[in-house]
């Protein structure tokens, strides 16, 4: 077992998403996994049917206490769903992991491009999470919030990684897969230069949390010691395979098979 994961982020109790699809990528990659959990779902393969928030001073509560005694090799975070929580996580950020290296996973829209956060709430994503980020990993409709402008093309997508590469990010890994195309094109972008990285687009309804679990495999190559690309590519490999074989659960967008690193 060899890097030790935070993860910031709220629970699906379906498993295919958040905090239980972060556990076990990080494990199925062979990390340690500890969380500070944001809200509680009542969730399926359908859709989130309700949400019990987490006071905002027990989220600080958990990552200050798993910060003290185990220490962080790397912090991902996940849906910061109010401002309260936000705010929060920006905080205990600065005073007790200024130099971790942080994964952001802006969750802030739905499939179909519906924002999940308030106008303010993005602002502080903008100003506070992105300069912060090692990697921020959005998709196209919460990269078009970040950036205020639509994305429709493979050209603005580019230029949308660009613009919060400017904003402070030290990488920014755009996602393709809400664009057209047989193959799925996600763009590496860093001051320096842009990685292009593609793979065959897999036809299937079992996607459930794949922003998730490529966020934390991410996190989890970081903090086992792997330079970002090369913990990218791990991450996309690792994705790919689990959305090929997921074991079909549910009647709707159902979760993938996180285990199989762990498989004859």
């Amino acid at each position: 077992m060899k890097g030790r994961v935070l993860i910031v982020a709220g629970s699906d109790s379906g498993g295919g998403a958040g905090i239980q699809a972060d556990i076990k990528t990080v494990t199925a990659l062979g990390g340690y996994a500890a969380t500070a959990i944001t809200a509680l779902t009542a969730q399926d393969t359908h859709t989130v049917h309700a949400i019990y928030e987490v006071p905002a001073a027990f989220v600080a509560q958990q990552m200050e206490v798993v910060l003290a005694d185990i220490g962080a090799d790397c912090i991902k975070t996940g849906m910061l769903h109010s401002p309260a929580v936000l705010w929060t996580v920006v905080d205990v950020l600065a005073r007790l992991a200024p130099d971790l290296p942080l994964v952001v996973d802006p969750v802030m829209a739905a499939k179909g491009g519906a924002a999940l956060v308030q106008p303010e709430t993005v602002d502080v994503i903008r100003s506070k999470l992105v300069p912060r980020a090692t990697v921020l990993t959005p998709n196209i409709p919460e990269a078009a919030l970040l950036w205020g402008r639509p994305i429709t093309s493979p050209r603005d997508v580019q230029e949308a990684g660009r613009a919060l590469v400017a904003l402070g990010a030290k990488a920014v890994l755009m996602k393709g897969g809400h664009l057209e195309g047989k193959a799925v094109v996600d763009l590496l972008v860093t001051e320096k230069r842009t990685s292009r990285m593609e793979s065959p687009r897999i036809s299937s309804t079992h996607t459930h949390g794949t922003g998730c679990t490529l966020a934390s495999a991410i996190a989890t190559g970081i903090a086992q010691g792997l330079a970002v690309e090369a913990a990218v590519r791990r991450a996309r490999d690792y994705v790919q395979e689990a959305i090929r074989t997921a074991p079909g659960f549910g009647s709707g967008h159902g979760p993938l098979n996180h285990a199989h690193t762990l498989e004859n």
